[in-house]
């Protein structure tokens, strides 16, 4: 899958940044469609996701390294400043505070839920 990275419009606007690069849409349509522009919950994400036929994992499970991450993952990582949401897909991290990485951003914790994004969008 190819990813546009996004970069959060504001330091509160991870998951809206998370969201927007799976579903193809803009920070901007995520907030609107949420009517939230600041921090989203799991709760949140989930409801977005399965409204637009991406199916997300029940289980958050802890990753140690990128070997532990399937092919696509939300990731919830306790970084030196808050929680906050990023995105891993094959192989390559989509951090919308950090940019493009190829190993998690600094975080002291890190958890995922696995991502299957629907091919007809």
């Amino acid at each position: 899958m190819h990813i546009n990275y996004i970069h959060e419009p504001t330091d509160l606007q991870c998951g809206q940044a998370v969201l927007a690069m799976v579903l193809e849409k803009t920070p901007e349509y995520i907030c609107s469609l949420l009517d939230n522009d600041r921090e989203t919950d799991l709760k949140e994400m989930k409801s977005v996701f399965s409204s637009h036929g991406v199916w997300i994992s029940d289980e958050r499970k802890q990753a140690t390294a990128k070997k532990d991450l399937p092919p696509i993952a939300l990731l919830s990582l306790e970084t030196p400043r808050c929680w906050h949401w990023s995105l891993y897909c094959d192989g390559t991290f989509y951090d919308p505070e950090h940019g493009i990485l190829q190993d998690f951003p600094q975080a002291k914790r890190k958890y995922y839920w696995e991502l299957r994004i629907n091919k007809q969008k």
